[in-house]
């Protein structure tokens, strides 16, 4: 569902702003929400990924506002609309992308580093590495990373492999799936993103699906680990399992039999199923890590 309110405000796309939700997976998975701290710090690190996504989102967006007035639904964008001028929406970029680096340095060097190389990263791939193969998909992915990386920067834990494997796995089945699913929406769209023309739906399906095997595979190894159940001090995450094999399932399933799926935000939380799925898997986490030893 599109954000409401005023223009500008629609422009920042605050809805997407779940998307950073990743920042807290080291500070739950490194055993620190008794940290009352690193739980603050980890707030404001997820503050400091908004600011800084709704930059690059308005950036994106003045970039792209041509072939967005030829997309269906892109055309109602405020910036493709007119409705947020070309010069409004990048002193708004300037002034956030300044905002949340300097609360990021304020948060720690290393935590600013990340930060720096997340903004960077996003403007190289909205100006012009969103136009090459695979490197366009593996770039939003790695946005993930850089998201989960910061949140364990900002917490003072190490970065886990196994948090670097997971994550990174489902970033990249999402993103496959959510170019899969610009294709199958109409053929128009390949005339809004001509990196579409270079993808096809077998080869997209192969991609998911060697994603998806990888993603259930590195989540099993991680949750059934004995080096992760030392750590942790728990032998319960397996416990967890079930829900990672539902939230897949389920999210193909809404792929293949609904046409969902190139919109992975609205997807993840317009669906009841996913939705209550995902709270119970954070409960599951908070039980397995938290209560049983």
């Amino acid at each position: 569902m599109a954000a409401k309110g005023p223009p500008l405000w629609r422009a920042l796309r605050p809805n997407h702003w779940i998307k950073n939700i990743f920042v807290f997976a080291a500070l739950v998975f490194a055993h620190r929400l008794g940290d009352p701290g690193a739980v603050l710090r980890a707030i404001l690190a997820f503050g400091v990924f908004c600011v800084l996504s709704s930059a690059v989102y308005l950036i994106n967006d003045v970039l792209d506002r041509q072939a967005d007035r030829a997309h269906p639904a892109k055309r109602t964008r405020p910036i493709a609309s007119g409705e947020v001028s070309v010069a409004t929406a990048v002193i708004a970029a300037t002034i956030l992308s300044l905002i949340g680096l300097g609360a990021a340095v304020a948060l720690g060097a290393a935590f600013g580093a990340v930060a720096s190389g997340y903004l960077l990263m996003n403007l190289a791939y909205s100006v012009v590495l969103k136009r090459v193969v695979i490197v366009d998909v593996m770039l939003v992915a790695a946005g993930f990373l850089l998201r989960a990386w910061g949140g364990a920067v900002a917490v003072r834990v190490e970065m886990s492999h196994w948090l670097i494997l997971c994550t990174g796995c489902v970033a990249l089945f999402l993103g496959f799936v959510k170019r899969r699913q610009e294709i199958a929406g109409a053929a128009s769209i390949e005339s809004t993103r001509p990196i579409l023309r270079e993808y096809s739906l077998p080869f997209l399906d192969q991609m998911i699906s060697i994603v998806t095997s990888s993603t259930l595979l590195a989540y099993a190894l991680y949750v059934f680990s004995p080096e992760v159940a030392d750590k942790l001090g728990t032998r319960w995450l397996g416990l967890t399992l079930p829900f990672v094999l539902y939230g897949i399932f389920r999210y193909l399933y809404l792929v293949h039999q609904r046409g969902q799926g190139e919109s992975p935000t609205e997807l993840v939380t317009s669906d009841r199923a996913l939705v209550f799925n995902f709270l119970l898997w954070g409960a599951a986490i908070v039980v397995a890590v938290y209560v049983l030893h």
